[in-house]
């Protein structure tokens, strides 16, 4: 992949080129995003693809979205191709306090009536809907947990949960420098339940319920584990990351298929050099320190940064001494 972005820091305004042995072999993406009027535009052109498949999006998608802190509406539509799509997807999506909710248009069923223009919008099987109820900060320096409920297409009802857990200990790490006041886990857990609601029997052979569970436990700044259960298939994950300039990151992954009971392996290498490196760790520079452990910090002399985080601070949301790379998310819904 090859990507020019604006800004280090802004990651929705940009341009790349990807290859890929799969199809489409050239793939162009855009995107621009104006934060003073909440709008964006984003375009995506398959520039080159193997003509013996045909894609979906072969004709590319382009699209424009607003985005406020409680309000989300966009559209995409592709130009250039030859079937009545119009608009190719749409969705609304609106937040009020710590409930979400939300609703998609995506034609993918064929209407055999001559009123067609009317009849695909009046058909629920072209329409999502979802809630979603959440609290808690969306820094990954604070707990927090989110409780989602979907019926898609009008056939399948999905229910899920995750949770995000901070756990402060006061460890000492030999191997970290003297005024590391301890170290900080990031726990967390999800599940996602699938139900079909219809009559209809899935032309896959797939269950008519299905249950995923998920977990993650980051140890400490360098050691990641993941793992995923479900009815199809199962997943771990371990991944290392280090701190240095530049740094890299290297995961190892294996996936067994229920059914034919094969395993899979994988491994994944990235190199940084971009920014300079910083990361969540509980020591005077990013701790997250609760009232009862906020003398810990006097008398101690920072290297980077004013201060450590208080609890009083994530609860206040001022994230004002953190990296940007910590921050929580730009508001945009």
């Amino acid at each position: 992949m090859f990507r020019w972005q604006s800004d280090v820091d802004d990651p929705h305004t940009f341009v790349d080129l990807s290859v890929s042995t799969s199809n489409p072999v050239l793939l162009m993406r855009s995107s621009a995003y104006y934060p003073k009027y909440g709008v964006g535009a984003f375009a995506v052109y398959p520039l080159l693809s193997k003509k013996a498949e045909q894609l979906s999006d072969e004709y590319g998608i382009m699209g424009l979205r607003y985005g406020s802190t409680n309000l989300s509406l966009g559209a995409t539509v592709s130009p250039f191709t030859t079937k009545d799509e119009f608009p190719k997807s749409a969705w609304l999506v609106s937040k009020m306090g710590r409930l979400t909710v939300g609703v998609q248009y995506e034609p993918l069923c064929v209407v055999l009536d001559e009123n067609k223009d009317t009849a695909k919008y009046s058909d629920l099987r072209n329409w999502s809907c979802a809630a979603g109820y959440g609290v808690g900060s969306r820094s990954p320096l604070s707990p927090s947990f989110n409780f989602g409920l979907e019926l898609a297409r009008s056939s399948q009802f999905i229910a899920s949960f995750y949770q995000h857990v901070v756990v402060q200990r006061r460890v000492k790490n030999p191997f970290e420098e003297d005024e590391v006041v301890g170290i900080t886990n990031y726990i967390d857990l999800g599940f996602e339940l699938q139900t079909r609601v219809d009559d209809s029997k899935a032309s896959d052979n797939l269950p008519d319920s299905s249950l995923q569970m998920a977990a993650s436990w980051q140890a400490n700044k360098n050691f990641l584990l993941k793992g995923k259960v479900g009815a199809l298939s199962s997943t771990f994950t371990l991944a290392f990351k280090s701190w240095w300039k530049p740094s890299f990151a290297f995961n190892i992954s294996a996936t067994t298929n229920h059914s034919t009971r094969e395993t899979a392996y994988g491994f994944g290498l990235r190199v940084d050099n971009i920014r300079e490196a910083s990361y969540q760790r509980a020591d005077p520079n990013f701790v997250m320190l609760t009232p009862n452990k906020e003398h810990l910090a006097d008398g101690i002399v920072w290297k980077m940064g004013k201060r450590p985080m208080f609890q009083s601070d994530l609860d206040a949301e001022n994230f004002s001494e953190l990296p940007k790379e910590l921050r929580p998310p730009q508001k945009i819904l």
